[in-house]
């Protein structure tokens, strides 16, 4: 997972290039301010309460644990029904409560306190495998700590929608999963992007498949991508 330059002479690096310029020209600019990133902890736990559950609503759930416990280290000795009562809002709190539970404690009996600022001082490859070994965190929750909190390291986040765009337009295999879409990604990313570009570039992809590339039926016809899409252009030609 260590970063690499991307490949030069590559086309699917220009393609990414221009599915990003074509975003932004159809979305606007999607920017994370500074005072937006959190500590990663606060980030960690709102990945791994997180799943199929709004952003805002995860965001809420993460801010009460907080506010509840005063402390990483009070929430991860608090008993299951009362975490699972905090996290009633998310879309599976019971199976939420005992991953944030299980991470935070491997977390202290890792680092003796729910602390993770040694990532900073460790390249992304480390950082990322420390990262995926604790309980519940895959490449997508890994990924969005080193690049979305005050990290802000070049990792990409991918989630279904992205992994979806990717598939369709043919830069990444059909049935790869979030690590081999991440793989194959990363060597493409432009070398002058940087983290706030890529973190950019994930939110512009996930608006696209929330807004057009959707499971089912796409709106090829309107994508403001469909000329650098294998899907769009085929479904062009066939009509």
């Amino acid at each position: 997972m260590a970063r690499q330059l991307s490949l030069v002479d590559d086309p699917r690096t220009s393609r990414l290039a221009r599915i990003h310029a074509a975003l932004i020209d159809a979305f606007g600019r999607i920017e994370r301010p500074d005072n937006k990133r959190r500590d990663p902890v606060w980030t960690l736990v709102q990945g791994v309460i997180g799943a199929q559950t709004k952003t805002a609503t995860s965001n809420a759930s993460t801010d009460a644990l907080l506010a509840r416990y005063g402390s990483w280290e009070a929430a991860a000795r608090a008993p299951l029904p009362e975490l699972q009562d905090i996290l009633g809002n998310q879309t599976f709190p019971s199976v939420a409560a005992e991953r944030l539970k299980a991470c935070l404690l491997a977390i202290i009996e890792d680092r003796g306190a729910v602390d993770m600022r040694h990532l900073s001082n460790l390249p992304d490859e480390m950082a990322m495998e420390w990262l995926e070994a604790l309980p519940g965190v895959g490449r997508k929750i890994a990924a969005g700590v080193m690049n979305t909190s005050i990290f802000a390291r070049r990792q990409l986040v991918i989630d279904g929608h992205h992994r979806r765009v990717m598939q369709r337009t043919g830069l990444v295999p059909p049935k790869a999963d979030t690590a081999r879409v991440y793989t194959e990604l990363m060597p493409l990313l432009p070398d002058d992007w940087t983290a706030a570009d890529i973190d950019e570039h994930h939110l512009l992809v996930k608006r696209l498949g929330q807004v057009h590339c959707r499971p089912t039926n796409p709106k090829c016809d309107t994508c403001p991508i469909r000329s650098d899409c294998d899907t769009g252009t085929a479904r062009a030609q066939a009509r």
